[in-house]
């Protein structure tokens, strides 16, 4: 309790640091809700010229944009100040932290507020909103609950992969920019059924890199598709799990990098 007070002071004083400057800080928010404007174009004209996409109806394949980015909003918010420990390790911030008394996770992780998460998640909200109104599945107790889930498997997912580049980024700092990589890729094939791609890039982007348990299986499954994805139906179910195991193996990695950290000149 004593760890979660310290950390939500800092955040509060992070929070008032940006709004002196409010302007700055309606423009982060703005520059949050802009980013995601693709996706938005992309559900707009599927929605508007398309009956569905690989066998599901449109109001199912908006299901997939949805949970992606409702799950990458929450990812930034709380987690994804990892996207700047390649820079944290060539300027020497991290050699600071590993000095001082709080763990150097949880460091990175206070070192600003993301304001820009506040629009990542306002229009994944509107989209998850739009979704949840043309679906036509009887959203009961069980499927909410199995969604709220999913949503928090694909954030846990998600900082998983960023946490292995981090790892590697402590070892070689260049490796900050597979990160920049890695989000392209989220971008680009996250918001889509992967059986309207080739099937050994579907492999790839299920075992290889594992993006598909972010938001294509949970939404399958949802949607009554999860026989359809090219996996047993129990590991599409087990999305969340998946992102949990995912996101406790990462850190475990994280600390065994800290460990053999020998600091940017090495």
């Amino acid at each position: 309790m004593n760890a979660v007070r310290i950390a939500w002071r800092i955040t509060r004083l992070n929070i008032r640091a940006q709004m002196e400057y409010r302007v700055e800080f309606l423009l982060n928010i703005a520059i949050g809700a802009i980013w995601q404007v693709s996706v938005i174009v992309f559900a707009t004209v599927l929605l508007a010229r398309f009956t569905g996409m690989g066998g599901w109806d449109s109001s199912d394949v908006l299901l997939i944009p949805a949970t992606r980015m409702l799950a990458h909003g929450l990812f930034v918010l709380f987690l994804g100040r990892l996207h700047g420990v390649g820079r944290f390790i060539q300027e020497g911030i991290i050699d600071i932290y590993l000095v001082r008394p709080l763990p150097v996770h949880r460091q990175v992780q206070l070192q600003y507020f993301p304001t820009n998460a506040i629009g990542d998640l306002t229009v994944a909200a509107g989209l998850m909103a739009g979704a949840l109104s043309r679906s036509q599945l009887d959203w009961n107790a069980g499927r909410i609950t199995y969604l709220l889930a999913c949503l928090l498997g694909g954030m846990l997912l998600e900082a998983a992969l960023f946490t292995t580049v981090a790892c590697a980024s402590l070892r070689f700092p260049a490796a900050d920019y597979w990160g920049r990589w890695l989000e392209e890729l989220l971008g680009t094939f996250g918001s889509y059924p992967l059986n309207v791609l080739p099937k050994a890039v579907g492999g790839l982007l299920t075992f290889g890199l594992p993006l598909a348990f972010v938001a294509y299986f949970p939404a399958a499954v949802l949607t009554g598709h999860g026989h359809d994805t090219g996996v047993p139906y129990w590991l599409a179910a087990a999305s969340p799990l998946v992102g949990l195991l995912a996101y406790a193996a990462a850190r475990l990695l994280w600390r065994w990098s800290l460990d053999h950290y020998t600091g940017v000149n090495g």
